[in-house]
Order: structure tokens, then C-alpha cells, then sequence
């Protein structure tokens, strides 16, 4: 099979040539040569992006993946998938839909709640309750 053109794996794989010269440059993916001043990649290369962006899909870091993809250092290398960090990630992953799936229900009891105002629901006034206990507490700007 023969090398793709940097135009057509940008338009293949739905990302910028931007984004393709900025993975190369991180060490994520690697062309073969060039034909004049545009950059040719091995076909393989389209795998290898769909698992860039599986992993940023899931919330990794592009370091991350880089560690997964790249694990002696080199584009080329067969990926070592942590099973951990992945099984990790899942656990990430079902909390934060918990979370969400908390939030949809609440929006959905908002816009459709027949109280005349939503602060005197009990129901809205639990699900301000909860959110504001869910949500982690952050530092006010200003001096420590």
C-alpha cells in the first residue's frame, strides 16, 4: 500500500495537518519521508490516530497517550495499553456519568417542575442541596 499524503490523512482521520505536524512533533505518530514539501505517512498511521482520539475521548492527557502508544520512545512501536490506566480511566468515566446523569435529572425536573417558583420546590431545593455538596470546593482568588 502506498504512503498517504498529509492533506489526505488529515481529511481521513477529520483532523487539522496542524494537528497531524503537532503529533509528530510530540513523538505520537511519524511520517515516512516526504514528496516535495508535503508529508507522507504509512496507512498505519489512521489506527494510530483513532487511538489518539479514543484516549482523548476517555479524558487522557496527550502525554499519557504518548506513554501507551510510544513505549520505547519510538512513533512506530507497537502500543502497550496500560490496563490499569485504562481500567482506571473506566472507573473516571462511570463516576463522572453518575454525576451527569444526576445533573440531567435535575435539569429535566427544572424545566417541567409546576411550582410558580423553583425556590419553593422542595424537590429543586434537595437538588441544589446535593449539587452544592457534590461539587468540589475551590479557593476564592487572593492570598492564601
Amino acid at each position: 500500500m502506498t504512503d498517504l499524503d498529509i492533506a489526505e490523512v488529515a481529511h481521513r482521520a477529520g483532523v487539522p495537518a496542524s494537528t497531524l505536524r503537532y503529533y509528530e512533533e510530540k513523538g505520537l505518530i511519524a511520517s515516512t519521508g516526504r514528496r516535495g514539501l508535503r508529508r507522507q505517512y504509512d496507512p498505519g498511521v489512521l489506527e494510530r490516530l483513532a487511538l489518539i482520539a479514543m484516549g482523548r475521548t476517555a479524558g487522557f492527557s496527550l502525554d499519557e497517550i504518548a506513554r501507551m502508544l510510544t513505549p520505547d520512545g519510538q512513533p512506530d512501536a507497537q502500543p502497550d495499553l496500560d490496563r490499569q490506566m485504562l481500567a482506571t480511566k473506566a472507573d473516571e468515566l462511570d463516576r463522572r456519568i453518575r454525576e451527569l446523569a444526576v445533573l440531567r435529572d435535575s435539569l429535566r425536573h427544572a424545566a417541567a417542575c409546576p411550582a410558580a417558583s423553583h425556590m419553593e420546590c422542595p424537590t429543586f431545593r434537595r437538588l441544589l442541596k446535593s449539587a452544592t455538596a457534590a461539587t468540589p470546593r475551590r479557593r476564592a482568588p487572593g492570598p492564601p
